[in-house]
């Protein structure tokens, strides 16, 4: 047991310390052995994601000084080594074959006139449609200004009297 007052903290900060990385190193544990798990059954898109996650878990402890870099480095890097062995392993898949081609596409001359047919019947409304627009629009912003007008008169009251002012 330690005698000076220094040194009994020291023990209570170094035993807080130890009980918050301890959560960080099991978890690190529990990432790595269930990676190497789906790994050994083989099956390689949940054996990729749960790498991923213990490289991060494994990064993260590193970073926060629970376990030294280079130990964080070498547990990755065993366990790349299984994954990899696992892909090489694993059949690589089936190029996928070349699809049936379509149909032959409509002549182009066809689809120009439609669309200018289009562009000239669209252009007529809106020349027609801008002029009520515009006489819309200028009647609109004066309805709307003295509406403005009378709400700001509504909200501002008359100063209150001071009693210096009498």
């Amino acid at each position: 047991m330690p005698n000076i007052k220094s040194a009994e903290k020291r023990v209570r900060v170094t035993e807080r310390k130890r009980l918050r990385n301890k959560s960080v190193r099991t978890m690190c544990k529990t990432n790595i052995t269930k990676a190497e798990r789906l790994i050994f059954l083989g099956d390689t898109t949940a054996a990729q994601e749960a790498v991923a996650v213990a490289i991060t878990s494994l990064d993260k402890a590193a970073e926060k000084g629970v376990i030294h870099p280079n130990n964080a480095a070498r547990r990755k890097s065993r366990l790349m080594k299984k994954f990899n062995q696992l892909q090489a392993q694993a059949p690589a898949p089936l190029p996928a074959k070349p699809k049936a081609k379509a149909a032959k596409p409509k002549p182009k001359a066809k689809a120009k006139p439609k669309a200018k047919a289009k562009a000239e019947t669209k252009a007529k409304p809106k020349a027609a449609k801008a002029k009520p627009k515009a006489a819309k629009a200028e009647a609109k912003p004066k309805a709307k200004a003295t509406k403005a007008k009378t709400a700001k008169a509504e909200k501002e009251e008359p100063p209150e009297k001071l009693d210096s002012e009498g």
